[in-house]
């Protein structure tokens, strides 16, 4: 063993990552372990649309960061391949209303933007229809996170126009894939009438990795993001463990990242635990950053009241939010049920001497975490 000091440091041109891209949420993996059952169900509702028929509509259920969004991008890259196939993926946390889903849809087969405004949901929809007929294309549309249309009241009609194209239409073929990330959705029942008549989905669930689940997969990140030696093996247990905890996929992928630049920063050629537990402090609020990123102007400002006004009654944080914003209280109300929703604030109920029930408000992580990402 070599008495030189320096030998174990980075050098200022060096990286202990072989490609980092690998560490990226938009990161499709070349293999795809444990998950087996659910592409071969996933599989079976799509294989009708390589015959030219519409495939068959698909629920996707299960926890954050069990692979859901991963399973669709990879065989919807596979049915891409076709050229009477076209698949498009909607991350519905973006694009929440009817209108921004078919306008997404629209952007994937004329490969342009449709006009935002001066153009009706009609016309839209209708080129849309025309188009796939035109060209005798099978439509396959994933609406990822459609928990976030279930918040804005714009299930129901987005599906329905989806689902019911072929009338509005004759020969198109359209089958929808949703992924919900919300246990405590029940999508089925949550739909109009008019929907549940017509959307019998596959169900396919997707459950939270165990530990050695999670080893292999991190262990293949590791192998294709890193030189190699930069992780040993305790320090993937280490992270594996922290993972599991979570019950979230990326927050391991997002360790390995930070622990890696952690590492960096050190100029060590090597992630030591000592970087894994700095890095832990971010990465264990990926769910948080994520579900952040997803808000409106308007309901970023109520979780920055919230925050001022941690835990106190409703009607006072409704009184701090109106005089920031302006807004009335039934929209105040509508964003307090969505972000309870969304598990980024936790509403509880208590009888107030005087008053009947009254519900108080709290933010569902650390106050300095919130507003950090905020």
């Amino acid at each position: 063993m070599s008495d030189d000091p320096d030998e174990g440091m980075l050098s200022w041109d060096e990286s202990v990552f072989r490609d980092e891209h690998v560490f990226e949420i938009d990161y499709v993996p070349e293999t795809f372990e444990h998950r087996e059952t659910q592409l071969e169900s996933l599989k079976y509702a799509l294989r009708p649309a390589v015959r030219g028929s519409r495939p068959l509509n698909t629920m996707i259920r299960g926890p954050p960061g069990t692979g859901k969004t991963t399973a669709v991008q990879k065989l919807f890259g596979e049915l891409g391949v076709q050229t009477d196939v076209r698949t498009v993926r909607v991350n519905c946390q973006v694009d929440s209303t009817r209108y921004a889903v078919f306008s997404r849809v629209f952007e994937h087969i004329f490969e342009y933007e449709p006009p935002a405004s001066g153009i009706s949901f009609k016309k839209l929809f209708g080129q849309i229809t025309d188009r796939l007929v035109e060209d005798d294309e099978v439509l396959a549309v994933a609406l990822d996170d459609v928990n976030y249309l279930f918040y804005e009241n714009e299930a129901s009609d987005s599906l329905y126009s989806l689902l019911r194209a072929h009338e509005a239409h004759s020969g198109a073929r359209i089958g929808v894939v949703v992924v919900s990330s919300d246990l405590s959705l029940d999508v089925i029942d949550e739909l109009d009438a008019r929907v549940q008549s017509v959307f019998r989905p596959e169900e396919v669930y997707f459950p939270v990795y165990d530990v050695d689940e999670i080893v292999d997969i991190l262990r293949e990140r590791v192998k294709r993001g890193f030189h190699s030696g930069v992780v040993g093996a305790p320090e993937l247990d280490r992270v594996a463990e922290l993972t599991a905890e979570s019950g979230d996929i990326r927050v391991g992928i997002d360790l390995l990242r930070r622990a890696g630049l952690h590492a960096e920063m050190r100029a060590s050629r090597t992630v030591e635990t000592e970087d894994i537990e700095a890095a832990y402090e971010k990465s264990k609020h990926v769910h948080l950053s994520r579900s952040l990123r997803g808000l409106s102007d308007r309901e970023r400002e109520l979780v920055a009241v919230i925050a001022d006004h941690d835990g106190d009654r409703a009607g006072e944080v409704y009184e701090g939010f109106h005089e920031e914003t302006g807004l009335g209280y039934t929209r105040y109300s509508e964003i307090v049920n969505k972000l309870d929703q969304l598990g980024v604030v936790d509403t509880a109920y208590a009888d107030v001497e005087g008053r009947g029930r009254s519900r108080s408000l709290s933010l569902a992580y650390d106050v300095d975490a919130v507003r950090e990402r905020l």
